[in-house]
């Protein structure tokens, strides 16, 4: 094997759900099977790491200041749902089940992998919070102990005075992710949210 094809394989292997048959496999098909698909994948690759950035309100992914869902007037101002990435955002928009807004906190606290509430995108949120655009703030993080705890801390520590605070769960399997879960089961999910 060339020290190129080597090291593709190995840049392959560091994305989510890349073994490394699978690396192997995406090599060999870029090179071999269609080598004239390679030039728009880098150049796609390039523009996207170039153009694409984080809204500046909600965390989502965005090529403007602000992400679509945030300037889109039609959606419900006062509800915003916290979530933990953005995989997490477009699950529950593919479930068509929310029309409000969103907040990605792109992470959730986790004292053993080293995550605290600094490297969590809560500044915006406090923001919004204090801004009094925020009627609902639902919580739609994982159902596992990491989740659990990101919620409290949201609840405890962020001011919420006039703010109904919910947490879906209904639906969605203990330890489970949102990312995961089928249309169905999320739109019971959020239908089905509860005070927190």
């Amino acid at each position: 094997m060339t020290p190129a094809l080597e090291n593709l394989q190995k840049q392959l292997k560091q994305l989510p759900g890349v073994g490394y048959r699978s690396a192997e496999r995406i090599a060999l098909h870029l090179l071999v099977e269609k080598p004239q698909k390679l030039p728009e994948l880098v150049n796609a690759l390039q523009a996207a790491a170039q153009s694409v950035r984080r809204c500046t309100r909600c965390g989502n992914l965005s090529e403007e200041e602000q992400c679509p869902i945030c300037a889109d007037e039609r959606r419900a101002t006062g509800q915003v749902c916290v979530v933990e990435n953005v995989p997490d955002l477009a699950a529950i928009e593919r479930s068509g089940a929310y029309r409000g807004r969103y907040h990605v906190l792109h992470g959730k606290l986790s004292p053993i992998r080293g995550v605290a509430p600094e490297d969590l995108n809560l500044s915006t949120l406090l923001q919004r919070l204090q801004s009094g655009e925020v009627t609902e703030l639902i919580l739609a993080l994982s159902n596992d102990v990491e989740g659990e705890a990101t919620c409290h801390y949201l609840t405890e520590r962020l001011p919420h005075a006039g703010v109904k605070v919910t947490r879906i769960g209904f639906g969605l399997p203990s330890g489970g992710g949102v990312l995961y879960a089928d249309a169905v089961t999320l739109k019971s999910a959020l239908e089905g949210r509860r005070a927190y």
